[in-house]
């Protein structure tokens, strides 16, 4: 089975999946290491020369284009399904797992991270708390959508696999 982690950066996708991967015996795909492998540049980098707009197409072709196992665990860009008709595409494609976070949550995982990611660059504290909330509020309507929902920042493989058991997506 495909599984699809969406949310909002910092929301655990990366380091979650990595580790549900491990425990299911699945291959684990990073779409944004995809990106820049196929790019040959940092999504940092690209986002600067290209802007957003050609990244989005970027991702939105590679989503698409790449040839993904049966059994994998693949993290998406936290933007990634509010463009195009991705996420449509995902749930037709695999299970969606949306990995919710609090603002503040995020806010204090993002903190130091924030050079690192175009997005938000120079913000810190309240205003990265802000910017936060507003965007998840933008795309409240498109995470919503994922077939599951994980709330909160306790996300291990475990619990997962405990709600796709009692879902009855895993035996």
């Amino acid at each position: 089975m495909k599984i699809f982690l969406i949310g909002f950066m910092g929301s655990g996708k990366t380091t979650l999946g990595k580790r549900l991967a491990l425990k299911l015996g699945y291959r684990f795909i990073d779409m944004d290491k995809e990106i820049e492998t196929a790019t040959n540049m940092s999504i940092s980098q690209y986002f600067s020369d290209f802007g957003e707009d050609a990244f989005r197409e970027t991702e939105n072709k590679i989503l698409k284009s790449s040839d993904l196992p049966v059994d994998a665990i693949i993290a998406t860009g936290g933007g990634a399904p509010c463009f195009f008709d991705n996420l449509e595409w995902m749930n037709k494609n695999g299970l969606t797992i949306y990995l919710s976070l609090s603002p503040k949550a995020l806010a204090l995982r993002l903190a130091n991270a924030t050079d690192e990611r175009p997005i938000l660059k120079n913000l810190k504290g309240e205003l990265l708390e802000a910017f936060i909330a507003e965007r998840l509020k933008a795309r409240d309507s498109f995470y919503t959508q994922a077939k599951l929902t994980i709330m909160g920042a306790d996300q291990t493989p475990e619990r997962v696999i405990g709600i796709l058991k009692e879902k009855g997506y895993l035996k």
